[in-house]
Order: C-alpha cells, then structure tokens, then sequence
C-alpha cells in the first residue's frame, strides 16, 4: 500500500467515496477530518482512553479484508499508536447522526453461505458463539472490531482498539454501542473504556469518545 500525507482537513474529502454526498459541515467526514488535523496527535478524547500513548500514523478510510470473504471493511480512521508496551491499532467509527446501519437480524435475511462464513470467523476472533448473539445488535460494529484484531495480527500487536468517536451532542446510537459492548463485560460509559482478554490471548479496548462540533459555522 503507497499512502500521501494530509496537510489540511480538506485532504481528507479525497479519500472518501461519495465525497459530494458525506463532504458537509456538522457531517461526521468533514467533523473526523477537521478533530483529527487539529489535534496534531490523537484527538483529546480518544488520547484519555489511551493514557500515555502516542500516535505514529494515522490514516483516513482503511479498508481492511476479513475472513470469510465479501466487502472490505471500510474504517474512517486507523490509527496506529504506540504506549511503554508497544504498538495498539486503533478503529475509529465517526458517527454524527447516522447510525450503525442493519442489524444482525436484518443483515442476515436470506443470507448466503458467505455472509454465514464470515459472520462466524468476526465471531472466531472476537471470542463469541454466533448462535446466542441478539439479532438487533448492529453488524457495523462486529467488522469495525474484528477489522482492529486483523490488524493487530499484521502489526504482531498483543492489543487493538475500536473507538466510536460521536460528534452527536444527543449521543445518538450510544445504545447500540453499550449493547455490543456488553458482549465483553460492562459497557462503559460514554467518555470511558472497557479492556478485556479474548479467548485468542488478544486484549480488545473498546470506546465511545464524545467529541465537540468543529464545522458547523463552516460554509459548505
């Protein structure tokens, strides 16, 4: 993969795939551009999950492949920090108003042999049994985290993270965070995060960073 810096927010509009469309003040691309270039680093709120980490690269819409075959999974942010115990991948879902699209029960109608492929490799490497899993849990974040423990596996990290960072005042779709989140211990609250061992040795850090509004004032 041959990557090109950002030197401004704007920078960011190139990367995204219907760029007219997601491209707008108060849009979580346009808020996750403007949160990250700013900070020159991690963003504050996601730095707190993290204490004394230090960010070595960041990159805009990472497409990483799972198991199992189909569509890449698309993250808005990977990040790859470093701590006094070395490299942690980080997943960033931005949401401002949209939510965390169809859940497990709607994803799975009709479903193909391939769908069930890799819904049960996501659950493989998230320690989880794919039979006893609620149909409304939202699928996004099954392949937002499993695409962090894929990563980890490349950069032989012992650690991965998946962090929602909300530009949502109201802290829309929080719920459906914590739900997932549950899945692994008490869901922690917005702001806060959960660490906890997978069966696979790994250990998963799981987040919801409450961000301000940047754009807003911006003209489109």
């Amino acid at each position: 993969m041959i990557l090109r810096p950002t030197t401004s927010p704007e920078d960011w509009k190139a990367f995204l795939a219907q760029p007219d469309l997601h491209w707008k003040p108060g849009r979580s691309a346009m808020e996750t551009a403007f949160a990250w270039e700013g900070a020159k680093g991690l963003p504050l709120e996601i730095a707190a999950m993290l204490p004394g980490a230090k960010l070595l690269l960041a990159i805009p819409e990472y497409k990483v492949a799972l198991p199992g075959g189909g569509a890449d999974s698309q993250n808005d942010v990977f990040a790859l920090v470093r701590d006094e115990n070395g490299l942690i991948p980080v997943m960033v879902e931005a949401k401002r108003d949209e939510s965390f699209g169809p859940t497990l029960g709607e994803w799975l109608v009709d479903a193909s042999t391939g769908k069930k492929a890799r819904l049960a490799a996501i659950c493989d490497l998230l320690g989880l049994d794919p039979a006893a899993l609620d149909p409304g849990l939202r699928y996004q974040l099954f392949h937002r985290t499993a695409s962090a423990l894929v990563t980890a596996a490349r950069f032989h990290a012992d650690r991965a993270a998946m962090v929602v960072q909300s530009f949502s005042p109201e802290r829309r779709w929080y719920e459906d965070f914590a739900a997932f989140a549950a899945l692994f211990g008490d869901a922690p609250a917005p702001s806060a995060a959960l660490n906890r061992v997978l069966p696979n040795g790994k250990t998963l850090l799981l987040g919801w960073a409450s961000c301000p509004l940047l754009t807003e004032g911006i003209a489109p």
